[in-house]
């Protein structure tokens, strides 16, 4: 009884490894599938959030041009206070002023202690810098300074350098 009992269980577990393969191969399959469409998806998503990352840095640099129409230019009324205050408002110094409205520091100087207003083009980038917020003015200097620094000519040896 010993060895019907042996040949039973093992054609059982023969028969039962063959089920379990006949099951197990085609989920196998499928979720080989699975792991090369989830790897497709996945390198599509990174290129799409890479896309979609610098689009948001051309929208946020076209944010920070300082444009203005002439008609606020002219309707705005500068006095030296208010400049100072402008200044002190986005916490920049005169020379921050100077490089934001492309005018000297004695300029912004002046503007300030009342002994020359700003002309009509001046006054609209004054009017574009009021429209900006403390962070919008701090990358404008930032990307300003780079862009001088850039294009500032390396400096010459001299005989009284040597």
């Amino acid at each position: 009884m010993g060895k019907i009992e042996k040949i039973v269980k093992s054609e059982i577990m023969r028969l039962a490894k063959r089920e379990v393969r006949a099951a197990f191969f085609p989920l196998r399959r499928e979720v080989h599938r699975m792991r090369l469409n989830l790897s497709r998806l996945s390198k599509n998503f990174t290129l799409l959030d890479r896309l979609a990352k610098e689009r948001i840095r051309q929208d946020d640099s076209k944010k920070l041009k300082m444009e203005t129409n002439l008609e606020e230019a002219k309707a705005a009324r500068f006095t030296p206070e208010r400049i100072r205050l402008l200044r002190n408002k986005l916490g920049i110094s005169q020379k921050g002023l100077s490089v934001l409205a492309g005018v000297s520091m004695g300029a912004v100087a002046s503007w300030e202690k009342g002994k020359f207003h700003p002309k009509l083009e001046k006054k609209a980038a004054l009017v574009a810098i009021r429209k900006l917020r403390k962070r919008d003015v701090k990358k404008i200097l930032t990307s300003r300074s780079e862009e001088a620094k850039k294009k500032k000519p390396p400096k010459r040896k001299t005989k009284a350098n040597k």
